[in-house]
């Protein structure tokens, strides 16, 4: 008959491990009570056999008390990682850390076993899942890279399914509840390229910055810090960040095998539900520098993720140089880096561009537009569809992409763009 599955509560109910294995091993009539004197050579041999079971017994019943302590606990987390089992308060718990949860709307989540429970999934399954490898036979992420404008390779990390759930709930229950500044409009609802773009629309100036690396720079330190400041306790926000965050890794064939190699610190992956909240909360100071700059030399400011975008409206002079050493300045004391080779300063006799869109006046007024250029490559495309020509090979899908982003900044046109585009799908499901 098989045991029934023994669980931490009765091994605490006893005191702990040494305790309740010497429980069970009394009970099982095999505890030692010492050795008789004056035993026969039967006697010995007897006291030699008993003695053995009591040292087998004992080492299955440890090591049942020890599975099921790691059924209930994390122990470890991975090279490099401080984890301690026992969820207590420490010098790097904010101050008053309940009435910063509070002030944050975060879920109450007092230990390891609370948030298991708000994520739906048991304590080793959590621990597998941010458990940090140097070396790892498996991944949790797809990775592919996109071109970048530049030339350049950009990696992309997608979640699998496990992770990636447990990541929106992260974002949902607590990192979009972090304060952000105002002048933050990527990945928040209600703000968008589009309400970035038209706060620079008709400048006489516009000045674009782009930060250097700006998720790898966000390393699981510093989303921990984030957390911890926020209210959570030492715990749940180690997991936390160990799951929104992961190293750089390089696939290495060794004996026909494919190893995960980590070639950096654990950081935040391009690709992942929870990094665009995290990093909107990590600048909020940032912002706030930065926005300060900018009213002291009379021009506005946003940050659309990595872009940042001054602008002068005024007839004043355009103090560039004083903003651009400044802001270098700003940004390295926040822990980033500018990408200088991206600086570009577009006056208002040139096309000036934020976030993909065209901010100079159009007819006497400021507005933000997409380019002509996009326009006519969607109405020529959507043309040659129309005729039954393959056109360059976009697919109606990726047709339908482009009117909604003409539909963002003009609801006319790109209704009318995805009127036609919804007919020719119409058409080929027919067929």
């Amino acid at each position: 008959m098989t045991e029934p599955a023994l669980t931490w509560a009765d091994v605490a109910a006893a005191g702990g491990i040494r305790e309740w294995v010497d429980a069970e091993v009394a009970r099982q009539g095999l505890a030692s009570t010492g050795v008789p004197p004056n035993m026969t050579d039967a006697e010995k041999k007897l006291f030699k056999a008993r003695r053995d079971e009591e040292r087998r017994v004992r080492k299955e019943l440890y090591k049942r008390a020890w599975s099921a302590y790691k059924r209930a606990h994390i122990v470890h987390l991975g090279p490099g990682v401080f984890w301690h089992d026992t969820a207590d308060v420490d010098r790097f718990d904010a101050d008053d850390p309940e009435k910063k949860r509070q002030d944050n709307a975060l879920p109450k989540l007092a230990d390891v076993e609370a948030f298991a429970k708000a994520v739906g999934v048991d304590i080793p399954r959590l621990r597998w899942l941010s458990y940090h490898r140097e070396v790892d036979s498996g991944t949790h992420y797809r990775r592919w890279t996109v071109p970048k404008r530049d030339g350049t390779a950009r990696l992309i990390s997608a979640p699998k399914p496990d992770l990636k759930r447990i990541q929106r709930w992260i974002t949902t229950e607590v990192t979009e509840h972090l304060p952000v500044h105002g002048a933050a409009h990527g990945f928040i609802t209600g703000r968008s390229i589009v309400s970035n773009a038209r706060v620079h629309a008709g400048a006489h100036v516009v000045v674009k910055l782009d930060i250097r690396g700006f998720y790898p720079t966000v390393t699981m330190r510093r989303v921990k810090g984030l957390l911890r400041r926020a209210g959570l306790g030492e715990q749940v926000a180690t997991l936390m960040a160990l799951l929104a965050t992961e190293s750089p890794r390089e696939e290495v064939e060794t004996h026909g095998k494919v190893h995960y190699v980590a070639i950096g610190p654990r950081s935040l992956p391009q690709g992942a539900p929870t990094s665009p909240s995290i990093t909107n909360a990590l600048c909020l100071r940032l912002d706030c520098r930065l926005a300060g700059l900018a009213r002291k030399l009379g021009c506005r400011y946003t940050r659309y993720a990595d872009d940042l975008t001054f602008s002068w409206h005024g007839d004043g002079k355009a103090a560039i140089g004083s903003l651009l050493r400044a802001t270098t300045m700003i940004v390295r004391a926040e822990g980033f880096e500018i990408h200088t080779k991206k600086t570009r300063v577009m006056r208002k006799g040139a096309r000036q561009k934020v976030t993909g869109l065209v901010v100079n006046e159009a007819q006497g007024r400021p507005t933000a537009r997409v380019p002509r250029t996009t326009q006519r490559e969607l109405r020529a495309a959507i043309r040659n569809r129309e005729l039954g020509r393959p056109g360059k090979g976009e697919s109606l899908e990726e047709l339908k992409g482009m009117a909604a982003f003409i539909m963002m900044t003009d609801r006319e046109r790109g209704r009318a763009f995805m009127e036609r585009i919804d007919k020719l799908i119409a058409a080929r499901e027919v067929k």
